[in-house]
């Protein structure tokens, strides 16, 4: 290692161990309180949501992998990898920012497009940022990679360490996984942002609250998947495409 992937080696351990930790108490509760509220809902409606968020994601993706430049960082370093990523991340928070405002603004049924929207911003920057890293996006197992640094981010204590754990083992876990826990997947991101999404339909702040909000989610993001690609690079140098 160079000195540059050593520094890099010590935050990616640091924010490993942030990962493992518990959150506080008001999240702990939070989540308690969102896991009853969900059991008063008709599976029907779950089952809906659930195939819902598939095939929005699944859209997204595809059209992600259609427009995102596959050879914009081939040949840098992993400082210049870092750091074209963090600009990406700078423009799509601005991106959100814009978009959650906008939606904010605009009263409850302007309001209710944040969801898709945002998460299609989010979806575009996942794929900018494993093409910048050095992996193809148009194998399977990188697609389904993308889905897990999602779900790290937006996950609870217990579906956030499961979840560290197959990407901090992802060489030998990925030929083990046929397809993402759908379900899951969609109740713990709403759970993890429904106190800002509801905010954000609230007249007069929406808008203030639906910018800050996306802000804040997309810098987790883009924090969190700067971080588990750096992991794969530092175990196991991808080829350059």
């Amino acid at each position: 290692m160079n000195e540059y992937e050593l520094m890099v080696f010590d935050e990616v351990e640091e924010w490993r161990r942030k990962m493992w930790r518990k959150s506080g108490m008001i999240s702990r509760l939070s989540k308690k309180t969102q896991k009853r509220l969900n059991g008063f809902i008709p599976e029907k409606f779950h089952h809906f949501i659930t195939e819902s968020i598939k095939t929005m994601i699944k859209v997204t993706l595809f059209g992600s992998q259609v427009t995102t430049n596959r050879n914009q960082a081939m040949g840098l370093s992993l400082a210049e990898k870092d750091e074209l990523v963090e600009k990406k991340i700078s423009f799509y928070q601005k991106a959100a920012l814009v978009e959650g405002a906008g939606t904010g603004a605009g009263g409850l049924l302007i309001g209710m497009t944040d969801f898709p929207l945002l998460l299609t911003i989010k979806m575009r920057f996942l794929f900018e940022a494993a093409a910048i890293y050095g992996f193809d996006r148009s194998e399977y197992e990188e697609r389904l990679f993308i889905l897990y640094i999602f779900q790290l981010a937006f996950s609870s204590d217990s579906t956030r360490r499961n979840t560290l754990y197959i990407i901090e083992n992802w060489e030998e876990k990925k030929t083990q996984l046929a397809d993402l826990d759908w379900r899951e997947f969609q109740q713990e991101y709403r759970d993890y942002i429904d106190l800002a999404k509801l905010l954000q339909l609230v007249p007069w702040i929406g808008a203030v609250v639906g910018g800050y909000a996306n802000h804040h989610l997309m810098k987790h993001l883009g924090n969190t998947a700067k971080n588990a690609y750096r992991l794969r690079i530092l175990k196991t140098p991808p080829s350059t495409f």
